[in-house]
C-alpha cells in the first residue's frame, strides 16, 4: 500500500503519518481536496502540515471514550453540547481536528450556531484525542487554550488541563472531580472489546446507579 497526494486526490494506507513542509494556503488547499470527508484528518503548525490516516481502533476508541463522557454528563444532569469530526483553525497559527469536544460549561455560548469563529467563540471545554500513530501533540491546544484535553495513547489515558499557558498533567477531570476517569475508560474500553460498545455503556451505568 502506498500514499498519494496529488492535485486531484488523497489517499493514505491506515495507520500512515506523512508530514510536509507547507503554508497556510497549502493546508488550506489539502483541506479543500479531501472534500467533506473526514480522513485523512489535517493538521496545520507554522511551516508544516502533517495527514494522518487512522487504524480502525482509533475510531472505536474515540466512540467508547465519547460515550462515556456523554453517560457521565447525563449521570451528572449536565448541560452539553458535542461535535465530530470539527476542525479548528486559527489564520496562519494553527488548524487541528480533535476526536471529538464537549462543550460543557460554555455550551450557550455555540448553542444553535452553525459554524464557530476560533477567534471570538470560547474553545470546547474538552477535546478527546486518540492518538496511535504518534500524531498528537498537546501542544497544539495551547493557542486555542482549550481547558482540558484527554489524550488516549497506547492504553492509557492522561489528562491535560491548562494551567496559565501550559497543559499539565492531571490525575483528575475538571469536570469530573470525583470520579478515576482513568479506570473508568480503561473499564469500559476492555468491555467493548471482548463484547461491544452497548454492553460497556450499560455496565458503566449499572456501576453510578448502585454506587
Amino acid at each position: 500500500m502506498y500514499a498519494l497526494i496529488s492535485p486531484e486526490k488523497i489517499y493514505l494506507p491506515p495507520g500512515t503519518v506523512v508530514r510536509l513542509l507547507g503554508t497556510w494556503q497549502d493546508y488550506i488547499t489539502l483541506s479543500a481536496l479531501r472534500g467533506d470527508n473526514s480522513i485523512p484528518h489535517i493538521k496545520y503548525r507554522p511551516g508544516e502540515i502533517s495527514l494522518m490516516s487512522p487504524l480502525p481502533d482509533h475510531g472505536r476508541n474515540v466512540n467508547v471514550i465519547s460515550d462515556v463522557v456523554k453517560v457521565l454528563l447525563d449521570f451528572l444532569g449536565r448541560e452539553y453540547d458535542a461535535f465530530t469530526p470539527i476542525t479548528m483553525d486559527l489564520v496562519e497559527i494553527r488548524g487541528i481536528e480533535p476526536d471529538y469536544c464537549f462543550y460543557i460549561d460554555n455550551w450557550a455560548a455555540i448553542s444553535g450556531k452553525k459554524r464557530i469563529n476560533w477567534t471570538i467563540d470560547p474553545p470546547p471545554d474538552l477535546a478527546i484525542e486518540i492518538d496511535v500513530t504518534s500524531y498528537t501533540d498537546i501542544e497544539d491546544y495551547k493557542p486555542y487554550r482549550v481547558p482540558e484535553v484527554w489524550l488516549y495513547k497506547g492504553t492509557q489515558l492522561k489528562i491535560y488541563a491548562l494551567e496559565s499557558d501550559n497543559y499539565q498533567l492531571q490525575n483528575n477531570s475538571l469536570y469530573f472531580p470525583n470520579l478515576n476517569i482513568a479506570e473508568i475508560v480503561q473499564e469500559c474500553l476492555q468491555i467493548a472489546q471482548e463484547r461491544n460498545s452497548s454492553a460497556a455503556m450499560r455496565e458503566l451505568r449499572r456501576k453510578l446507579n448502585s454506587d
